[in-house]
């Protein structure tokens, strides 16, 4: 990253030579007492970077708590910057794995919403701050009103087409788009039916075109759990019982990669319960 931080002028008129080892004391002091009080905390300005690679490595460990108090402090350092926008968002959509308060879940999807528009604003043509819009807006749906989720299913499906049109070979943008057509696409008739009635209908829809961009994700990505676990249930949607069975034991036996798969992994267990 690129450092934006000014270098401030030297004053002509030099302080005593006391004065400054007072001071130089001083300020190592308040550095310790900090350090102390807020473990892992940087607070020279000038160290945004350090900053920021602290917070990788704790997003990287799956520490959540740790990476989004860093990432944060590093949006006061460098402000405006749409990387870090970006993954404070992420911090606060994988904090909702975290908490089984269904309304803590909706609050952190809320502020990871509010910061995905923000690094979005900055930076429109990244496929990735694109799709973090569409994926906040999924979790958001959970919580919503018939008319709110329908709003937010366009949404979804909206941001995560604009990613794909940025990124042709982004495996999220795919996953994305594949699950928003076969949860679509499954719905009942009688919810269908009141959807097209009331408010208009959803966009079109199909466990083909589900298995199709899901295809296209593990291709893209083939060592990521989550994405055949995805394929697994969009086949089981499809009628292909047999290859849905086959996808979802692969996904299983796979190594967990990111922080998530822990959910993916049980939907994946409950779908083959049905299936055997």
């Amino acid at each position: 990253m690129r450092n934006n931080f000014p270098v401030r002028a030297r004053s002509r008129a030099s302080a005593p030579p006391r004065f400054r080892d007072k001071m130089s004391m001083l300020f190592r002091l308040t550095i310790l007492f900090l350090a102390a009080c807020v473990p892992g905390l940087r607070v020279n300005a000038a160290d945004a970077k350090g900053v920021f690679q602290d917070a990788l490595a704790a997003e990287a460990r799956w520490d959540t708590p740790t990476a989004l108090q860093l990432f944060k402090q590093a949006d006061t350092l460098r402000p405006n910057d749409a990387m870090i926008l970006q993954k404070i968002s992420k911090q606060y959509s994988d904090a909702t794995s975290d908490t089984t308060d269904p309304a803590e879940k909706q609050r952190l999807s809320t502020e990871s919403l509010a910061y995905a528009h923000r690094a979005v604003a900055l930076e429109p043509k990244n496929a990735v701050n694109v799709l973090s819009v569409a994926i906040c807006y999924g979790k958001l749906a959970t919580f919503a009103d018939t008319r709110t989720k329908l709003e937010y299913s366009r949404h979804v499906k909206e941001f995560a087409e604009q990613a794909l049109a940025l990124d042709p070979n982004y495996d999220y943008a795919h996953h994305v788009l594949g699950r928003w057509n076969y949860e679509v696409a499954t719905l009942g008739f009688g919810t269908r039916f009141l959807v097209k009635l009331i408010y208009g209908g959803l966009p079109d829809a199909s466990t083909a075109e589900a298995v199709r961009q899901l295809r296209r994700a593990v291709e893209i990505s083939p060592t990521l759990p989550a994405h055949r676990v995805e394929l697994g249930l969009a086949l089981l949607a499809d009628g292909q019982r047999d290859a849905a069975r086959e996808t979802l034991e692969a996904a299983l036996a796979m190594a967990e990669r990111e922080k998530y798969d822990d959910e993916s992994f049980a939907r994946a267990r409950a779908a083959l319960a049905k299936l055997n």
